[in-house]
């Protein structure tokens, strides 16, 4: 995982939070409102000591029975209107705040449509998901019930202990010593339990991965009985998530122990002191039911302190998990980089004159390679002429994937430049380049949407037309034999369908928008030698019109193409036909054989190399060779 759980270091809580704030902008008015009401709410709550005050006083002193039924009904309505107060701050935030969860997940989800896929590969699917669901339901959490109430109770215990110190100021003293060892112990717990509840929150997305990785694998897992690993797995990293919450449980138990046993202890003091001033006459029984009243009433709003640190610190974590992906740069637009020059030295319009699909000087590393390590693609130079159909072929691993993958910047060339009738891919905007550029993987994925849906999705605006015209090329008539047709809902990964059904539907979502390049990696490795043969004749008349590359490990796909590029370690060691390329290369040949290598091995076991009939990769740039 990319983070590795790190701990947090020299983190603030307070800084970490304040990146809500172009969320909650918005709602700051009710968030405002809520805060307001429930201050008054609270401060109600200190209004009553005063009528206590009064009725021992007064009534209760003078034996007037009527006095006691009005104090008795001033405490009823100071009740009623904390009560609806309190009920009215949690109306105003609910609407709100769902917003601003809702604004956060839809940035979250944008963001990472424009994420590169390298972001993707090396990011887990779980720790995403769990950054979607639980960590902004603990930052709504958080916006709904302790900013409110870190405002609330911290303005209710300074205003409560003016007014304790206000009805007798050396009792209030004795209640003010308690504040120094909290501070200290509210530290203490605070940097304890943000590095516990970091740890949690980056257990509860490997298990979230576990979990989606077990249920889109349940054919493997249950084809290879593997539910008894799976669920050890599982199990183990369910026990270490819950050791860690035992572990903010004794943290959050500790720290509300000492919180409420420090205060009642001082208020315990208050009491004797007090009761001692009543007896001596230097205070009266009203004033010291008014002074304990108020100091209980401060109970909740100091014991909630440590309830309140715990979940703040949550957030905080919470919020830091958000923006450790949305501060991941997205994919840089044609305007963020400046065009390639020449990797040859030369001017950049020495190419840009040449039409079809260009491959100038391409190198490429992934981001996260070692340092030091050899590049996937060394140089690549090629040229795919208009119209034309060229078959990538190479040994398993050497990157023929990765290089297609380049031609609509799924990555990026870590140096040299590719070029679409001339124009240097990098300075299109990469809604054009899509457009210009269809893609088949060779592992198709499907949505939880209909077939049509699915197919359609190749091209914005295409209509019925081309999704039957699509179809009947990719021979996926096999679709109207579902039990509702086109509009049959494949499920989740298109797992309903067999592979090379999937397989056809992916093809017919690459030619569906008529693309004027398209790349196809070993689009018919699934499907039988029968349906090959329809897909492949269906296929001729589309490849006439486009210019594609088609990544090969059969000859019968090799077959469609005009002429074949050979990728080997990382370079086009030679082009020409399917026929050259058998006469004059050992290792094509080799490739073509399906014969395996005298050690086991998959990779080319040796022999002679290219004869000079052979167009190799750093032949003059001519009609018919590679740049």
């Amino acid at each position: 995982m990319p983070e590795e759980h790190a701990e947090p270091k020299d983190r603030s809580v307070a800084r970490s939070l304040m990146r809500l704030w172009p969320y909650v902008r918005p709602v700051r008015a009710q968030l405002s409102g809520a805060v307001v009401v429930a201050v008054v709410a609270s401060c109600l709550g200190l209004v009553i000591p005063f009528v206590l005050k009064w009725m021992v006083d007064g009534p209760v002193a003078d034996r007037d029975p009527g006095g006691v039924w009005l104090g008795a009904l001033y405490l009823l309505l100071l009740g009623i209107a904390e009560a609806f107060l309190f009920g009215l701050r949690r109306w105003m935030v609910a609407r709100p705040l769902a917003a601003v969860e809702a604004s956060m997940r839809a940035a979250l989800y944008r963001h990472l449509q424009r994420l590169p896929v390298a972001f993707h590969d090396r990011w887990p699917s779980g720790q995403l998901l769990s950054r979607g669901t639980t960590d902004l339901m603990l930052v709504r959490m958080f916006l709904a019930f302790p900013l409110i109430y870190l405002v609330v109770n911290s303005t209710t215990i300074v205003v409560g202990f003016v007014v304790l110190l206000g009805q007798e100021w050396t009792l209030g003293l004795v209640l003010l010593v308690p504040v120094v060892p909290l501070m200290i112990a509210c530290s203490v717990f605070e940097a304890k339990y943000s590095l516990a509840a970091r740890r949690a929150q980056d257990q509860v997305g490997d298990l979230t991965t576990v979990v989606e990785e077990s249920v889109l694998g349940i054919r493997i897992v249950k084809g290879f009985g593997r539910h008894r690993s799976q669920a050890l797995a599982f199990r183990a990293l369910a026990q270490r998530l819950r050791a860690t919450e035992l572990d903010k449980a004794r943290l959050l138990a500790g720290i509300w122990a000492l919180i409420t046993t420090i205060p009642e202890l001082a208020v315990g003091a208050a009491l004797v002191l007090g009761t001692i001033e009543v007896a001596d006459g230097g205070l009266s029984a009203g004033t010291l039911v008014a002074f304990l009243s108020t100091a209980l009433a401060l109970r909740w709003p100091v014991e909630s302190i440590g309830f309140l640190l715990a979940i703040s610190q949550e957030s905080a974590t919470a919020t830091e998990r958000f923006f450790e992906v949305m501060d991941v740069a997205e994919e840089e637009s044609a305007a963020d980089r400046p065009a390639a020059g020449s990797p040859s030295g030369g001017p950049a319009e020495d190419a840009a004159g040449a039409g079809g699909m260009v491959f100038e000087g391409v190198r490429f590393r992934y981001p996260d390679a070692a340092e030091g390590s050899a590049p996937v693609l060394a140089r690549i130079d090629l040229r795919i002429r208009p119209g034309e159909t060229m078959a990538l072929v190479g040994a398993t691993g050497c990157g023929k994937t990765t290089l297609t993958a380049l031609v609509p910047r799924l990555h990026e060339v870590t140096s040299g430049r590719i070029t679409l009738d001339g124009e240097d891919i990098t300075a299109m905007p990469r809604e054009r380049l899509r457009e210009l550029v269809s893609v088949a993987f060779e592992e198709p994925t499907l949505f939880s949407a209909s077939v049509g849906e699915n197919v359609l999705m190749g091209a914005e605006g295409a209509g019925e037309d081309e999704l039957r015209r699509a179809l009947s090329v990719a021979q996926a008539d096999f679709v109207h034999e579902l039990p509702h047709g086109i509009d049959t809902q494949v499920g989740e990964q298109g797992l309903s369908l067999s592979g090379g059904q999937r397989q056809r539907l992916a093809l017919a979502r690459a030619v569906v928008g008529r693309p004027r390049f398209l790349v196809l990696d070993d689009p018919l490795s699934a499907l039988d030698v029968h349906t090959e043969t329809l897909v492949e004749a269906a296929l001729r008349s589309v490849l006439r019109d486009t210019t594609a590359v088609v990544v090969a490990h059969r000859p019968s796909t090799v077959m469609l193409a005009d002429r074949v590029a050979l990728l080997s370690e990382g370079r086009i060691s030679a082009v020409g036909t399917h026929q050259e390329l058998l006469r004059g290369n050992a290792e094509y040949a080799w490739l073509m054989s399906g014969a395996g290598s005298p050690a086991g091995e998959d990779t080319y076991p040796g022999g002679p190399g290219p004869t000079d009939d052979t167009l190799g990769a750093n032949a003059p740039a001519e009609e018919g060779s590679s740049l």
